[in-house]
């Protein structure tokens, strides 16, 4: 069994019920399942077959749905891309990813134009409409250029797609290359179905849900927490084209959704924006968090507030992503990822691969049915990555006495003072309790003497704070080479699209 094959018998068992909602518009899984049967046999009728690697390069929206699964269903290979991503980014990872059709935004074209030249294997550009047709019809990219619509208009329900094995390739995701270039980690058909279907039994999540997909469905977060898994067992996704608290409240409340999947970033804009409404979220059955570790006081604050309880889980794109959740038959942990989730082994291990004792920091590896094949085109990378069957994470972990497990920080990001580690995580977390303090970001700095030190960026919405408040509060709760040698105050983070900290924008601010 596979995603697109599992839409077929969803649709089959539930026709008229709502797949997703979108601009307050609701689609049917038998109107979806058409439309992914049209796109995959105009897109065979167009030359394109099994094996074929296609880009999906939109926001999102139905098109991202459709063109997903239809692809899918055809037995291509899919490569989500950030529409934000600059022309050089693009064209990168559509060369890399030996891409041979685009389906992107009409209002993307110009940004396609631009760069045509350096992608000759490129066969067809798919445009979906924005709303105005002008950008398509003033396109240079005739007669490369097909509509969308017209493309699912034309297409046949009586469609079948070649047979597909578990093992055979169906993703492609391109980490966020925040350091150097991105690697194409490569996803079966096995990794994505095993890993939705884990998460919706796990989450028990249902066709009574309504899951709000907030997050960037190109990012893998998303696209198996609040796509592939409610579609799995029935439930219907309410898209959101882009994040916003007051989107969120709306849709809550029209709606009744039940299931939110977000990293910390949002949960602290939902906080910041919703202390007069504090009963909105009365009838969210559950709360996710992911993508990065939330703090502590955060989790509280959330929880208080609203009087509601956050999952934590883990992932990353390596894993399909989630390989860790926060059990909901029995007490959560904060800060904690929680236990390893059904069908999935976590453990920590030493610099030798040996498990170490409970409580100890190590690094976190992991195997399943839903680690990757590899990284496309580098065999040496994904023979240091994937050992004897497991996955190398690179985050430093360590599990409880009950089998809970707690990321301690990125093994890159692990800063040496005078020859002690430290994690900047656990310097946040003393910051983040600072009653003023909003959001905040530990690095690390080359010095002379003590090799590194520490760094830290604040946000905060109280101007007399001061760089010696916060040294001092630190001083109070931390061993003095974990205390900050600096605070920098800063009106936001730089963060990229799916709320992630972007560390490396920090650290060239203080070597520049």
């Amino acid at each position: 069994m596979n995603l697109s094959d599992q839409l077929a018998v969803t649709a089959g068992k539930m026709p008229e019920k709502a797949a997703y909602i979108f601009q307050d518009k609701e689609t049917s899984y038998q109107e979806l399942e058409g439309a992914v049967r049209k796109f995959a046999s105009r897109m065979k009728e167009l030359g394109y077959k099994k094996g074929d690697h296609i880009a999906l390069v939109v926001g999102n929206s139905p098109y991202f749905v459709i063109s997903l699964y239809g692809a899918l269903r055809l037995g291509l290979v899919v490569i989500p891309i950030n529409p934000l991503y600059t022309a050089n980014e693009m064209t990168f990872i559509l060369r890399n990813g030996d891409v041979k059709a685009v389906i992107t935004m009409d209002v993307l074209l110009e940004k396609f134009e631009g760069i045509k030249e350096e992608l000759p294997d490129i066969n067809h550009y798919i445009s979906c409409e924005s709303g105005s047709n002008e950008k398509f019809e003033k396109s240079t990219l005739h007669p490369k250029l097909r509509s969308f619509t017209q493309l699912v208009q034309e297409g046949s329900t009586d469609f079948k797609g070649p047979d597909l094995m578990d093992d055979d390739l169906a993703l492609i995701l391109y980490t966020s290359g925040t350091t150097g270039r991105p690697k194409g980690a490569m996803l079966s058909h096995k990794n994505l179905y095993s890993n939705a279907k884990d998460v919706a039994d796990y989450l028990a999540i249902s066709g009574e849900d309504k899951v709000i997909a907030a997050l960037p469905m190109f990012h893998v977060f998303c696209l198996t927490v609040a796509l592939n898994a409610p579609l799995m067992n029935g439930g219907t996704v309410v898209i959101l084209p882009k994040f916003s608290p007051q989107e969120v409240f709306r849709l809550t409340k029209e709606y009744g959704t039940t299931v939110f999947a977000g990293v910390p970033t949002m949960y602290n804009y939902l906080l910041q924006s919703g202390q007069e409404n504090t009963d909105i979220f009365s009838d969210m059955r559950l709360f996710i968090s992911g993508g990065a570790s939330m703090p502590v006081a955060l989790l509280k604050a959330f929880e208080q507030t609203f009087n509601v309880q956050v999952q934590e889980g883990y992932g990353l794109s390596e894993a399909s992503p989630v390989t860790c959740f926060n059990p909901l038959d029995r007490p959560r942990k904060p800060g904690s990822i929680g236990r390893s989730i059904v069908n999935v082994e976590n453990k920590v291990v030493d610099e030798f691969g040996e498990e170490v004792e409970t409580g100890e920091v190590g690094e976190l590896i992991v195997r399943g049915p839903n680690v990757m094949l590899g990284y496309y085109k580098l065999p040496e990378e994904t023979a240091m990555t994937l050992k004897d069957g497991w996955l190398y994470t690179g985050d430093m972990a360590r599990m409880d006495d009950e089998g809970y497990f707690y990321i301690v920080d990125r093994k890159k990001d692990l800063i040496l003072v005078g020859g002690y580690n430290v994690y900047p995580r656990e310097v946040e977390e003393v910051l983040y309790s600072h009653p003023n303090v909003s959001e905040v970001a530990v690095i690390g700095a080359a010095h002379e003497e003590a090799g590194e030190v520490v760094i830290s960026f604040v946000v905060t919405d109280n101007p007399q704070l001061t760089e010696e408040n916060l040294i001092d509060y630190c001083k109070e709760q931390l061993v003095n080479y974990k205390v900050p040698s600096k605070i920098e105050f800063l009106d936001e983070l730089p963060k990229n699209t799916t709320g992630k900290i972007l560390r490396k924008n920090l650290r060239d601010k203080v070597t520049n």
